[in-house]
This record gives structure tokens, C-alpha cells and sequence, in this order.
């Protein structure tokens, strides 16, 4: 339980969510990321309310203004990157459809140029939160959600990986990063710390 949160996630800002484990970080991402229902309190979005809305609004809020990089990758384990950059492919799943070039540009930016046809198993477990960024980028959300992106990744990649998330903000999308990574921490224009009851 989540007693007390008051923050904002303004465009062009990363928010990082820190605190001991079990503290409630992944709680209150998804209670920002409209994952889940506050059972007091409200989430605005751009002013507006957003409790009262139906499950229809709420897809909708995901599939044109949120993306979401999971701390279990969320990756489509036997499907090709570019479909899991994309998330479309033709009517019998034999071509990937969607905007090629944009796909390209969102794989080269996370160093994953030329993997596009292979499946994403064959991906490490940084290439597959890199992965989870390009989908971002290919989206272009404007928030983005990422729960415990540098976890278990090498120094290397959890710096690509935070480097990845501030070009994001820059850009002027709200980042929100649930983290216990000093790095990540911070790299953050904000910070919002949980404590556990």
C-alpha cells in the first residue's frame, strides 16, 4: 500500500523511483502507468482525471501515449526484433509490417543495427532491455514507464541503457524509472523516495 504519494512526471524529465525493495516503486509505477487502479487518491494525465476511466480509455492512453519497458523485458521471445520493435506483421506473419525506416533509425540508436530478422531469444539480457527501449523510440511515447532497466546488466550496458533513457527525456517525453541503481539515480532531473511500512 501507497499512502501519501504526491509527484509530477513533467515532459522533457526523468523521475526516478528509489527506495528499499518492497518499498512500493513497482506499485507506484503501474498505479502511473494506468497498470493499476489507485484505490484512493488520483492520477492525472495532462490535468485530467484519469480514475474514473473505463479499460477503453485506458488502452488507449497505453497505444498512443505510454510505453512501458518491463524489468522481465517483455519481449516476444520467438518472434524477430523488428517485430517486437513494431509489434505488426502481414495477415499470415510472414513480412513484418509498420514504418521500416523508423524501426531502423530506433534499432541503430540502441546498437542493435542488422538483428532485425533474428529472433529476439537469441538476444542477451541487455540487448532485450535495449530492445524494450527501440520499441519506445519506435512508438515515440510520449511517457515512458521502465521498471529496473539496468538490472543484472554489465557496467557497459547499463550505461548505453541510462544514456538511452536521458536522450529520451531530452527529447521532451516524461521518463519514470523505478530504480535502485545509483547511476540511473543520478542521471534523473527528479527523484521521488518510498519507504516501507
Amino acid at each position: 500500500m501507497i499512502e501519501g504519494a504526491s509527484l509530477i512526471c513533467a515532459p522533457g524529465t526523468m523521475t526516478a523511483l528509489i527506495g528499499p525493495s518492497g518499498a512500493g516503486k513497482t506499485t507506484l509505477l503501474h498505479l502511473l502507468g494506468l497498470l493499476l487502479r489507485p484505490t484512493g487518491g488520483r492520477v492525472l494525465v495532462d490535468g485530467k482525471d484519469t480514475t474514473g476511466w473505463g479499460a477503453r480509455q485506458r488502452r488507449l492512453f497505453w497505444k498512443n501515449h505510454a510505453a512501458f519497458i518491463l524489468q522481465d523485458y517483455g519481449v516476444i521471445e520467438e518472434e524477430s526484433v523488428a517485430f517486437n520493435v513494431t509489434m505488426t506483421s502481414s495477415l499470415f506473419g510472414s513480412r513484418v509490417r509498420g514504418d521500416q525506416e523508423r524501426m531502423k533509425a530506433a534499432l541503430a540508436a540502441t546498437g542493435l543495427s542488422g538483428r532485425e530478422r533474428e529472433p529476439a531469444a537469441r538476444l542477451s539480457g541487455g540487448e532485450k532491455r535495449r530492445l524494450g527501449i527501440a520499441r519506445a523510440l519506435y512508438k515515440d511515447a510520449q511517457v515512458i514507464f521502465a521498471d529496473e532497466p539496468t538490472a543484472s546488466l554489465d557496467d557497459v550496458n547499463s550505461k548505453r541503457v541510462i544514456e538511452l533513457l536521458v536522450s529520451l527525456a531530452r527529447q521532451g517525453r516524461a521518463v519514470v524509472v523505478a530504480t535502485h541503481d545509483d547511476g540511473v539515480v543520478r542521471a534523473s532531473d527528479a527523484q521521488y523516495s518510498l519507504v516501507r511500512t
